[in-house]
């Protein structure tokens, strides 16, 4: 997804695809029993075979995960950013599956009732949908600095013979589609529609070992990333019906902080665009989720600070030894069991923050590379982000680079939705893809660095 989370880079879960998974579709329930409480555990299966997770017990609700078939006919829910995953065996009457859900290194029985033939679709009115006033080729390219990465992706060109300007969309953090795909969403399949149309054209591609591409997501950090996104620029400037010197690189979250280190690396963009992208630093940034997240469910002021120590204590141990994986699990570990946890969940807790995408973007702060884009940076925010906060960024960004356009729109949260809370819970539960705002701020501001 395309949200900076402690989970959210954590890898998927290996596990070779096998024969045809069978028909899903609908809502299963089933409930675990954890320390004596029973906690409901929904998975809802879409007839394409999507699928969200629901935990409502802990308040959290459609977390993406994806369906497999394993050997023998069993079945696989993968839940990439909890760590999970339910592997089960689907009865004769196709109405139960008993099997275990398994996370953190524990494995727990779980049995999953078909409770309702039909999962519920909620509305995406802005998903685009042809005929299309403009052309769409599938396309893929190498990144010849990464063995084995070959990036599939989209590219949309206006009617013409061009040389056009155009955009590259690099996706947040977390394994992401081309249409970075969060919820049934497609915000980046709405901004390609929107931009196209006005002229300018768009590439977009799945990360690395998603979808289509080729590589390994689960080792890859945001370093990485960017070479990603420098082969996807060098590819597109390559041909003739584009405008070289008129590529610009639209950046959500985590991309809005690879699209800067870009530029520093001498990728010759035109323009920038950061859409909720950091200015400080990922340890302040994990931190200051934390805080916001918080105040935000309400937690006393007591438990918010506490909590907020605990996340910082965290976060310097991690920075310490950002080059050491092994020395940075084991200090955290001694953390955890010095806050009181059993010594296997502290070393599975430990585990989840020292990976290697984690480590380095704690370390990163991303203050040298912003200060040092030479080309017109549009910078917006939504005041109701609690992922990449508004307040905790736009400012440090406008001390960075004083010429920058910082733009922080009221009412909407780390996705550019229309928020009351701005909480992740949200996000599925709000028809709108990307507020109209949004997109006349970021669509009018590119024209007019395009020349159009």
């Amino acid at each position: 997804m395309a949200v900076l989370t402690p989970l959210a880079s954590l890898a998927l879960i290996a596990a070779p695809a096998q024969a045809a998974t069978p028909d899903l579709a609908g809502v299963w329930e089933g409930a675990l029993s954890v320390g004596g409480q029973s906690i409901r555990i929904v998975f809802r299966v879409d007839p394409a075979g999507g699928v969200l997770m629901d935990s409502p017990d802990q308040g959290a609700r459609s977390i993406p995960a994806r369906q497999q078939a394993v050997e023998g006919g069993g079945v696989r829910f993968e839940v990439p950013s909890v760590r999970g995953q339910f592997e089960g065996r689907l009865a004769g009457d196709g109405r139960t599956l008993t099997g275990a859900l398994v996370q953190g290194g524990m494995s727990m029985p779980l049995i999953l009732t078909r409770t309702a033939d039909v999962a519920p679709v909620s509305a995406r009115p802005q998903t685009p949908a042809g005929p299309f006033p403009y052309r769409v080729e599938q396309v893929a390219f190498d990144n010849a600095s990464a063995t084995g990465v070959r990036l599939a992706g989209t590219l949309t060109l206006p009617e013409g013979d061009g040389p056009f300007p155009a955009a590259i969309l690099i996706t947040g953090s977390g394994p992401q589609d081309r249409d970075e795909t969060i919820f049934n969403h497609k915000p980046f399949a709405v901004w390609a529609d929107a931009l196209t149309r006005r002229g300018i054209a768009v590439l977009r591609y799945d990360d690395r070992g998603v979808a289509g591409s080729t590589g390994d997501f689960s080792t890859a950090t945001s370093a990485d990333f960017a070479t990603d996104a420098d082969a996807a620029f060098a590819w597109l400037a390559a041909r003739p019906d584009i405008d070289a010197r008129r590529i610009g690189l639209i950046g959500h979250s985590e991309g809005g902080l690879i699209a800067p280190l870009m530029v520093r690396e001498g990728v010759p963009a035109a323009w920038v665009v950061m859409l909720a992208g950091p200015a400080v630093s990922g340890a302040e940034i994990l931190s200051g989720q934390q805080r916001v997240m918080a105040e935000s469910m309400g937690a006393p002021s007591e438990a918010v600070e506490a909590g907020n120590v605990s996340q910082r204590a965290l976060m310097e141990i991690v920075k310490r030894n950002a080059g050491d994986g092994a020395a940075a699990q084991r200090e955290a570990a001694a953390y955890f069991v010095g806050q009181g946890q059993p010594a296997a969940d502290a070393a599975r807790s430990a585990a989840q923050i020292t990976g290697p995408w984690y480590r380095w973007f704690i370390a990163h702060d991303p203050a040298s590379a912003l200060a040092s884009v030479d080309v017109p940076l549009l910078a917006v925010y939504g005041d109701k982000d609690v992922q990449v906060p508004a307040e905790q960024n736009a400012a440090v960004l406008a001390r960075l680079k004083p010429d920058a356009e910082i733009i922080t729109l009221p009412g909407l949260n780390h996705l550019m939705q229309p928020a009351t809370t701005g909480l992740p819970g949200e996000y599925d539960t709000i028809e709108t893809t990307l507020d109209p705002s949004v997109i006349r701020t970021v669509v009018d501001w590119v024209v007019a660095r395009s020349g159009l």
